[in-house]
């Protein structure tokens, strides 16, 4: 894929990532929907597969969950123009996601260390829960719709599903179930 990028494209990427980073409750993860639809659905600056690639390779290795931008970055400036526009996206996608976030938690931490036995303080905490949990629910959604979209792939449909109550209704470790639903695609069953 190939891909111009103007100056004023590198600018919006950035305040972009400046506004996802406020949002990113959760964690960086938390904002995969919105990064799905800014990238791919409303610019095309990524397909699908890279998107979801991107996602999965960055999981998979060893380091900060947030590395899955830097290479959301990376693949953006590569299809923009070769390495030195890749080291280009990365730095600037990780520059807008951490910069904003990191200023914020730290003075909100500061704050919230001084005031946590305050009940508004604890209100706030516990009101955060829900909401990380629609936006992982939702980022989930997004990274599984690809290969769910075809009705012949019912199987993994039963496997999200069977493992996401497994999770729930019991302590099985979800190592194990990575495990299984690695050698049930590896037997080419889902």
């Amino acid at each position: 894929m190939s891909i111009v990028l103007t100056l004023q494209d590198w600018a919006g990427l950035f305040g972009h990532y400046l506004m996802l980073s406020l949002l990113s409750v959760g964690g960086a993860i938390t904002t995969v929907p919105d990064m799905h639809r800014y990238l791919v659905d409303e610019h095309g600056w990524l397909g699908d597969a890279q998107f979801n690639a991107s996602i999965a390779i960055a999981q998979a290795a060893p380091g900060p969950n947030v590395l899955f931008v830097a290479l959301l970055g990376w693949n953006l400036g590569l299809n923009a123009g070769g390495y030195g526009s890749a080291l280009l996206g990365m730095a600037v996608c990780m520059l807008g996601i951490l910069l904003p976030g990191s200023v914020l938690a730290f003075v909100a931490s500061r704050w919230g260390g001084r005031n946590s036995q305050r009940r508004e303080v604890r209100a706030f905490k516990q009101g955060l829960a829900p909401i990380v949990v629609a936006l992982m629910v939702a980022t989930g959604w997004i990274l599984t719709r690809s290969g769910h979209e075809d009705p012949s792939h019912w199987p993994l449909w039963l496997l999200s599903g069977l493992s996401a109550l497994v999770m729930w209704r019991t302590r099985v470790h979800l190592l194990w179930l990575l495990g299984l639903g690695a050698l049930l695609g590896a037997l080419g069953w889902v």
